[in-house]
């Protein structure tokens, strides 16, 4: 019954709140702080969420999650470590590939490229590449010709096209010996831009595909290969599961994983997670702070109705039940607008940062930075439900002060001042 009481008196009080202009004010900013707290901090997350899936998804889908590569010589029976990973549990697939280091030239000077010789027939067991990239252009990469697949960024900052030759400049340390040192010599190798993938970051500019049987020609491996990539059900699994493959060898390797060469990205990601939350969680509760303002005012400004609720007989635990009610429902209030808002947001998020590129005519993540080039959204509802609730309990926090002050006021002084 009491709790009743409290709720309608409360909702009574706040309804009636009009009444004092600047109560009011500061009531709209308390609610108002609230809701854009939670929506921004909503927004964020999911930001936070769809980096880190697109990091799992598009980047780790294409980046193996790890390799096992000879030391100072070619791998001849990969096929054995292909064995051998089938008998340890949590690894789902092996591929063997050639790396070539180079240069291509492009105006202005020469820029680096990673290119990778892959067998279409066993890539697709570790890399998903093939969703990135049309039909013909993952089956000239079967052939035993000099294709290769460029990544778009690329592409277009050469200006290239598929059928355009491309010259790539590789080291050739077999070339001369002295007695004193080994002198190296570039050497150049002529390929068929046989087509283009798109994955929409860094890759594109630092990556291209040629086929398996083409590289190991190059190289001189006959029917070696540089290694051997690795995929994992878990990835973050990868580092044990790797280092256990490995051990297992006879053969010498160097052996790496995902964390090495992309887990800073993921580092960057959770850092950022955690340093927003924490900024965004205390905008909520300096907003909250304003519920304090509001109600204690409210509290001076009802000290009469305060006084004669007492002198009925009212209970000082329902007295600060009244006031609770009305800061949770100020609370209440901007939870529920900034999780309708923020959910709005989040889920526009990548479509409304593309307008604001159209519209400025800037581009808001770069290729040439980040490892994608547009802002991803993925909305979680218990990260929702999480800020809602974080939001609703400080609110109701900061109504405690306020509320057991209104209950510790005396009836005949508060009338004496009337």
């Amino acid at each position: 019954m009491s709790q009743m009481l409290s709720f309608w008196v409360g909702w009574r009080f706040y309804m009636a709140r009009q009444s004092n202009r600047f109560i009011s004010f500061i009531s709209f900013a308390s609610t108002a702080g609230i809701a854009l707290g939670v929506a921004v901090l909503i927004t964020v997350l999911s930001a936070m969420n769809g980096f880190e899936n697109e990091l799992e998804q598009r980047l780790l889908g294409v980046v193996p999650h790890g390799e096992l590569t000879g030391v100072n010589e070619p791998i001849r029976d990969w096929q054995k470590i292909a064995e051998d990973a089938q008998l340890i549990e949590g690894i789902e697939g092996t591929a063997p590939f050639i790396r070539l280091q180079g240069l291509i030239q492009k105006p202005g000077g020469f820029q680096g490229l990673s290119v990778i010789g892959i067998d279409p027939a066993f890539e697709a067991n570790v890399s998903n590449i093939a969703q990135f990239m049309d039909d013909s252009s993952w089956q000239a990469l079967n052939q035993s010709r000099n294709n290769i697949v460029l990544g778009k960024g690329l592409a277009d900052s050469l200006s290239l096209k598929v059928g355009d030759n491309i010259s790539l400049y590789t080291p050739d340390f077999a070339a001369k010996k002295t007695e004193t040192k080994r002198i190296g010599s570039a050497k150049s190798h002529r390929f068929v831009v046989a087509g283009i993938f798109d994955i929409g970051g860094e890759l594109d500019m630092t990556t291209a595909y040629i086929p398996l049987a083409y590289g190991a020609q190059i190289l001189g491996l006959s029917d070696g290969v540089s290694g051997v990539r690795i995929k994992v059900d878990d990835v973050f699994a990868a580092p044990r599961l790797i280092r256990s493959l490995g051990y297992s060898q006879q053969q010498y390797m160097y052996l790496s994983d995902w964390t090495r060469t992309q887990g800073h990205l993921y580092q960057d990601i959770q850092l950022v997670r955690a340093v927003m939350y924490l900024v965004l969680a205390l905008v909520i509760a300096v907003a909250c702070f304003n519920i304090v303002s509001t109600l204690v005012m409210a509290v001076r400004d009802k000290q009469s109705e305060i006084a004669i609720l007492l002198t009925m007989g009212m209970a000082k635990i329902t007295v600060m039940g009244i006031f609770v009610v009305q800061g949770a429902l100020n609370g209440s209030l901007g939870c529920l607008i900034g999780g309708v808002l923020g959910v709005v947001i989040a889920l526009n998020l990548s479509a409304m940062a593309s307008l604001v590129e159209q519209a400025l005519g800037v581009q808001l993540l770069s290729a040439d930075v980040y490892f994608i080039d547009f802002l991803p959204s993925q909305l979680h509802w218990q990260d929702v439900l999480l800020v809602v609730s974080l939001a609703f309990i400080m609110s109701l926090i900061s109504t405690l002060y306020p509320a057991w002050k209104a209950s510790q006021t005396m009836p005949a002084t508060a009338l004496a001042g009337r």
